[in-house]
């Protein structure tokens, strides 16, 4: 129904085009999606008469620096905060902007690495949009994954897209888009599969430091890793010798302040701690990986206000908060590529929910047995 990334990259570096689908509990949308610096004017005919969308124009953030487009709005409140700056003309080689000629021409000037603010008048006909950095690992949509398709392509970060609509207006499905890309040559692919394409072939990580941490449960090493995508410092506490031909006891346990510090009742997170760290030190070697997570002060004083709020203070404090840690797939790419610089390639997990860790394979990683942990709510 879909196609691999691969494909989708060969077809963009070939001058087509592909329709990119974004999550069900997103938008649910598929988008046509062209390179900006190879977009024609027939394929802008195709996409006003056939996909009826918003035709608009993908760029990563330097690009619109470099051309001085300020944002739309100082204050961004749509839902998915799509980042529209000013619209933009060509000040030359147009007439009204509109046609599809005139919107080629702004669109292949706007990528034109020789350009800058004089050569565009404002308002225009085309709609600029801010690529969040990091792309699809960052944001998932459309975006940034058309910008992230370009890039992988080989050519300018920037990427032109529009909506697909059935004739009565409403949203087309995944269904009805793969039809409609049937008709039109255009491939189906999924962000989805952009994100894991970009998790599997990127490194994402450096390493930041190393120590030595002594705990009631043996020495351990502790050796920090920095998310190159947004700065967080995830630990790798190592026990042991660690070799690739031997399976290694792992935990993978997703960090939240409250519940790992304060053993709240309803909470088994630093119970979840220290359970696993005993594991491995049973075991006699093991890699306890504790990833960071990002929480925000808003976030802290929420959760103290549901447990004011409610009657049963704890088993709500674990919803406000997220005590359950449940892991997104960028945790798994991210500890995935942490697990892998440590020299890991077979695992013995420590979950009590082995279904969240399918797919491990495609990071290089082979889950060769699954240890319970010792309370049902871990996960």
């Amino acid at each position: 129904m879909t196609v691999t990334i691969e494909e989708a990259v060969q077809k963009i570096k070939d001058g087509g085009m592909v329709i990119l689908v974004d999550d069900e509990d997103r938008e649910n949308e598929g988008d046509i999606v062209a390179a900006a610096s190879l977009v024609t004017p027939e394929q802008l005919t195709l996409m006003a008469r056939q996909a009826r969308g918003l035709i608009c124009l993908a760029m990563e953030p330097e690009m619109l620096d470099r051309l001085g487009l300020e944002q739309m709005v100082a204050h961004n409140t749509a839902p998915y905060s799509t980042a529209f700056t000013i619209s933009i003309d060509a000040r030359d080689g147009v007439t009204t902007g509109i046609s599809s000629k005139d919107r080629a021409t702004t669109i292949r000037k706007a990528v034109d690495p020789d350009s800058g603010p004089a050569d565009f008048v404002t308002p225009g006909s085309i709609f600029p949009l801010r690529a969040v950095p990091g792309g699809v690992l960052r944001r998932t949509g459309q975006t940034e994954g058309s910008v992230d398709l370009a890039r992988l392509a080989g050519l300018p970060a920037a990427g032109v897209i529009c909506e697909i609509l059935r004739e009565d207006g409403t949203m087309m499905r995944l269904a009805e888009l793969v039809e409609f890309g049937k008709k039109y040559d255009m491939p189906v692919c999924t962000v989805a599969d952009l994100v894991a394409y970009r998790l599997k072939t990127e490194k994402l990580i450096k390493e930041a430091a190393a120590a030595e941490l002594p705990t009631d449960y043996g020495e351990f090493k502790v050796r920090a890793f920095t998310s190159i995508l947004d700065d967080r410092t995830h630990l790798a506490l190592i026990l042991g010798d660690i070799t690739p031909e031997k399976p290694v006891m792992v935990r993978v346990h997703r960090a939240n302040f409250p519940g790992d510090t304060f053993s709240f009742r309803e909470s088994r997170g630093r119970a979840d701690v220290e359970y696993a760290l005993s594991m491995i030190a049973n075991e006699g070697a093991g890699v306890f990986l504790y990833l960071n997570r990002e929480e925000t002060g808003a976030d802290l004083l929420s959760s103290l206000q549901h447990v004011e709020d409610t009657k049963d203070p704890t088993s709500q404090l674990d919803k406000a908060v997220g005590l359950e840690s449940k892991l997104t797939f960028r945790d798994y790419g991210i500890g995935a590529q942490i697990l892998r610089e440590l020299g890991i390639t077979q695992l013995r997990l420590l979950t009590n929910t082995p279904k969240r860790f399918t797919g491990l394979t495609g990071f290089g990683l082979t889950a060769v047995e699954f240890v319970p942990m010792h309370q049902t709510r871990s996960p």
